[in-house]
């Protein structure tokens, strides 16, 4: 058996970063372990936000929601003026992408990570395209 099992999100402030993963997705407060502020998805992966000084280069992370999570998910994206897109180029502002017959948006948390929610899993539809 191999599982993900945490991985590292850089931070300018761990604090702000973590509420903004937990409000925003609708998830437990987030704990702490060491030196992380721990965000635990439903499926026991932790995202560890660590706290830097210096630059840090987006990365993109992505979360399979169901259709009742998307939807709480994107009221709250609207209700706090969240800029989202239809695809990780950030090229289609303002739209919801429906690849594979689900649903997705992508927008940037506070250090510019490319967060991407999506309600069927890219390859799982007609639409091949990924």
């Amino acid at each position: 058996m191999i599982q993900l099992n945490h991985t590292i999100v850089m931070a300018h402030d761990q604090d702000r970063t973590a509420r903004f993963f937990t409000e925003v997705l609708g998830l437990p407060e987030a704990g702490r372990f060491g030196p992380f502020r721990t965000v635990r998805p439903d499926n026991d992966v932790t995202l560890d936000v660590l706290e830097s000084g210096g630059d840090i280069a987006p990365q993109h992370y992505a979360f399979l929601v169901g259709e009742q999570e998307f939807d709480a998910i994107f009221d709250r994206i609207v209700e706090r003026d969240i800029a989202y897109w239809a695809d990780p180029h950030h090229g289609e502002p303002g739209v919801v992408n429906t690849r594979d017959g689900g649903r997705g948006i992508y927008f940037d948390d506070p250090n510019g990570h490319n967060l991407e929610i999506l309600t069927r899993e890219y390859g799982s539809g007609p639409d091949r395209r990924g």
